[in-house]
């Protein structure tokens, strides 16, 4: 019956649109969850030794109990693709004709069935070693002793043999792929760039992501032909994980770098925490550059061959060490020259780039000498700043656009812009957090086990289905399927940020005053165009896309 309960209540919509194939592997788990959940009620109340109910009348509970989760798992697949359509209707997505309930219903059973074959082999090698424990020790003890063990050498198999060597195949695989030269990225020829023969860093030392960044992005022609005046290249200098062996050394390479392309002599400068494989969203950096014409050097260092979540997964402290090291560089620069001259400093991070761009600058190293903002997008729900902030939002606010104190120092976007008016006065230092109502990777958390989140409350964001509902564990487990397929929505939503959001994140951020309304609406249809014209799948072009 639990099982039963917790498989229709896996049907329900959440977040992010699924495919029959991961709501059946949803539901199966799902299923199986609540299944062992009853078994081990059953047991416990026959270990505790408490009455039961006469063989007739549970006859007569089974029979009503099967009829009820039949009548139940019978409608709520029945609505499974009204639901998933209520999803995809305020994403603007098309429509699908079906949830294939069949579908769902063969790959849940699958699940299931290994699920289940696994516990049955965890009971079996609990017993075995429990059946001789007890010859020298109290049964009960051995009971719980057996089971104790059997813990442990499944935990031991999985972490040290599967997980060990699925992580080896996977860093070898990734590493492999970071070294990939892409023909439709030649190396650059002119000394003003990084990689180029006059590079302090080498071509080949950038890595994938690194030689994606500096090939793309938009030339001062392109950036002078949107806005009508003259333009700058921009500075971009990125230095890959294969350049030096420490964190500490490449970060004093790409601030010579920097210095050689004279990047501090720029009317801004951000440094940027790139993603888990060192991905940079284009959407971000290319939108900032328009706006300021060009006049804008950008900084960043690779810390892992790993995309976001496996990177987050096995190796938690590189881009936090990473990042740190980075901005004792270049700020500890910085601060050097005449406040006159110097840019203004900026710090950037989309997702585990926020996360760590987050925990790189320390506020009471900076109170003398603050930095000019930070824009963070897709903030994950570790982030112990954005965490702090989004909890102490002022009464009346919702969680998914808060609002902290009067906005001189914080304050939140989502497609919609901010909801502190455009003119309120800011602080010495500004701080955006652009994120989407629909982002699981920024709201979800452990606790949804267990109580309703707060973004669930009445008002809702403008990208969440109506028809979403709280349940006990199984919301947490739809939402941690919906932080795995998060890049899979259309820009604008989930964890895919669009370059016309971040325009509007940009201008608050950077003071950006030489633009008109129209201009800017130009520049947003512009930039959306391009970026929807050249992104066929957002996880495919980019495996890494804000994970």
């Amino acid at each position: 019956m639990l099982g039963a309960l917790f498989f229709a209540a896996a049907l329900t919509p959440t977040l992010i649109p699924r495919s029959y194939l991961t709501q059946g592997a949803l539901a199966g788990g799902c299923f199986a969850i609540g299944y062992f959940a009853g078994v081990l009620w059953r047991r416990l109340w026959h270990y505790l030794e408490l009455p039961e109910p006469s063989a007739r009348l549970r006859s007569s509970a089974n029979a009503l109990a099967a009829a009820f989760c039949l009548f139940i798992v019978i409608l709520f697949l029945w609505r499974t693709t009204e639901w998933q359509n209520s999803i995809r209707t305020v994403m603007k997505m098309t429509p699908v004709e079906t949830a294939h309930p069949l579908k769902v219903c063969a790959i849940a059973l699958t699940a299931f069935v290994v699920l289940l074959v696994l516990g049955r082999l965890f009971a079996l090698i609990a017993s075995f070693l429990a059946a001789r424990i007890r010859r020298v020790i109290p049964r009960k003890v051995a009971n719980v002793i057996g089971v104790l063990v059997a813990g442990l050498l499944f935990w031991s198999i999985a972490s040290n043999v599967l997980i060990r060597t699925a992580f080896n195949a996977l860093d070898s695989s990734f590493r492999e792929l970071d070294v990939l030269l892409e023909p439709e990225r030649p190396q650059p020829t002119a000394a003003d760039r990084t990689g180029s023969p006059a590079s302090l860093v080498k071509w080949k030392e950038l890595g994938r992501m690194g030689r994606r960044f500096i090939a793309s992005g938009p030339t001062a022609a392109e950036i002078g032909a949107v806005t009508g005046r003259p333009a700058q290249e921009p500075v971009r200098v990125y230095v890959g994980l294969a350049a030096r062996d420490t964190a500490q050394a490449r970060a004093r390479l790409a601030l010579d770098e920097l210095k050689r392309q004279h990047g501090f002599e720029r009317k801004l400068l951000i440094v940027i925490t790139p993603t888990g494989t060192g991905w940079i969203d284009p959407a971000a950096m290319d939108t900032v550059e328009y706006l300021h014409h060009g006049d804008v050097a950008s900084v960043a260092m690779q810390y892992s061959y790993l995309n976001s979540p496996l990177s987050l997964l096995f190796q938690p402290e590189y881009g936090a060490e990473a990042a740190r090291a980075l901005f004792v560089e270049i700020y500890g620069y910085w601060t050097t020259l005449p406040k006159d001259k110097r840019p203004k400093l900026y710090l950037h991070g989309l997702s585990l780039g926020a996360l760590n761009s987050e925990k790189s600058a320390e506020l009471f190293e900076m109170i003398g000498d603050p930095i000019a903002g930070a824009l963070w997008s897709g903030p994950p729900f570790e982030s112990r700043n954005w965490r702090s902030i989004t909890d102490n939002r002022n009464p009346g606010t919702p969680a998914w656009l808060p609002e902290f104190r009067d906005g001189r120092f914080v304050r939140f976007m989502n497609q919609s812009g901010p909801t502190v008016p455009a003119d309120a006065p800011w602080g010495a230092m500004r701080v955006v957090y652009l994120q989407y109502a629909s982002d699981a990777i920024t709201f979800f958390a452990y606790r949804d086990a267990y109580q309703p989140p707060a973004w669930m409350n009445a008002p809702r964001g403008p990208d969440v289905s109506p028809e979403l509902r709280w349940y006990p564990i199984v919301t947490m487990l739809q939402l941690a399927l919906d932080m795995a397929v998060a890049t899979g929505t259309p820009m604008g939503f989930g964890h895919v940020y669009a370059p016309e959001h971040y325009v509007d994140a940009w201008v608050a951020v950077t003071d950006v005053g030489d633009w008109s309304a129209e201009a800017l609406a130009k520049l947003k249809e512009r930039l959306a165009a391009k970026a929807r014209k050249t992104t066929t799948g957002n996880a495919d072009d980019d495996p890494d896309r804000g994970g």
